[in-house]
């Protein structure tokens, strides 16, 4: 039987997210914002009471919570802030490939690793000339005869980058192949010829880090190799699918902010003699707001939910980050709209969160190659 109800376990994990998110998180938001910091000291906070790497077995020294409890933390963390949250749950989207394609020692090493130490870990697929196209990268993987390789190239927009003591990083034979070329490998931050790049002066989410990694004849030990070339794509293609519920769940966290922030303000700012909330055209923009929370909300839940239960079809997890950031993009700009002047300003909250919510539609696939992903399921049935 299908059911909503959220059991005590879950309630609790909500629980401490949110007292986490509201005592630590919201009160140095605005400040990391400004200066573009990431609070390694918040990360590690986080990890100490179990919110980063929630979907590690215990088998190697995890909670093993399921989707639905993962994206139940994203969505409380980023309610108090898009861009701390985005680097503190990182972790999940660069450990998800070694869950689905490590071999057991990798496992044991590498997601053992991010159990027994606070430490941080980034997935890279993205370069300067290949986002979206996933298969077009260039970034080249030759192989050694002892079944190692070397790596040369340099990926682009990586999730805490500088901070990351390993990468998943994906790598092609031959550009030419296509997804037919790409691997997949796990390269340490302190090897010979791995340099991370500037932090990325960003629009929004500005308290994560995101910058290049340059890749100069990297050795890539054969224990190393994640998935040969050839395998690499549906690697990488089966993360993105099991993490894009995270987008959404992370665009819940926007737009109930943005709701909660605009409810308070229309009760409390007043115009032509009454509050905003009395006059029919915000209420209509609150409801609407609702209406788009309720939605991804569910889409979410779904997702995480068929992703838990075995059911691998990645319209889902398109539909929950499609919709999802759209919403949370136009439930910011309507937030803006009923804080009128000052939701212009720096000194409101809702100027923050939309700029935070524009990069919900870029990463992880674009708003755009989402609805490719759903048109192919649905024209292929």
């Amino acid at each position: 039987m299908f059911d909503f109800t959220v059991t005590e376990e879950q309630q609790a994990l909500i629980d401490v997210s949110r007292r986490f998110a509201k005592e630590r998180i919201a009160p140095i938001a605005a400040e990391c914002d400004r200066l573009s910091r990431f609070p390694r000291e918040v990360f590690e906070e986080a990890w100490k009471i179990g919110l980063v790497n929630p979907t590690v077995s215990p088998d190697y020294g995890g909670a093993g919570l399921g989707d639905v409890e993962s994206c139940m933390i994203t969505e409380e963390l980023a309610y108090a802030c898009a861009g701390i949250q985005t680097s503190l749950t990182a972790n999940t989207l660069a450990l998800t490939p070694i869950k689905l394609g490590g071999t057991e020692a990798q496992k044991k090493k590498y997601l053992g690793w991010l159990t027994s130490e606070p430490v941080l870990a980034s997935y890279a697929t993205t370069e300067p000339a290949a986002g979206s196209d996933v298969a077009g990268m260039q970034c080249k993987a030759i192989k050694q005869t002892d079944g190692s390789y070397v790596l040369n190239g340099t990926k682009a927009w990586i999730t805490n980058a500088n901070h990351a003591s390993f990468y998943v990083i994906f790598a092609t034979i031959d550009a030419d192949l296509r997804h037919k070329g790409i691997g997949a490998f796990i390269v340490h931050r302190d090897q010979s010829g791995v340099t991370p790049g500037k932090h990325e002066d960003k629009l929004g989410q500005r308290a994560s880090d995101t910058a290049q990694v340059t890749l100069e004849d990297v050795h890539v030990p054969a224990d190393r190799v994640l998935a040969e070339p050839g395998h690499g794509f549906k690697l990488a293609m089966e993360t993105f699918n099991q993490t894009r519920p995270e987008i959404g769940a992370l665009a819940v966290g926007i737009m109930r902010r943005c709701l909660d922030e605009s409810v308070a303000y229309a009760k409390e700012r007043k115009t032509f003699g009454v509050p905003i909330a009395q006059h029919q055209l915000v209420q209509h923009m609150i409801a609407e707001m609702g209406i788009r929370l309720e939605a991804t909300t569910l889409l979410v839940r779904k997702a995480a939910w068929a992703l838990d239960n075995g059911i691998r079809n990645p319209i889902h997890s398109s539909y929950a980050k499609a919709f999802g950031a759209d919403a949370a993009v136009q439930s910011s700009l309507d937030a803006i709209q009923i804080f009128g002047g000052n939701g212009y300003v720096k000194e409101y909250p809702v100027e923050k969160l939309l700029r935070d919510a524009k990069l919900l539609q870029i990463y992880e696939g674009t708003a755009q190659v989402q609805r490719l992903v759903i048109a192919k399921n649905l024209l292929a049935g």
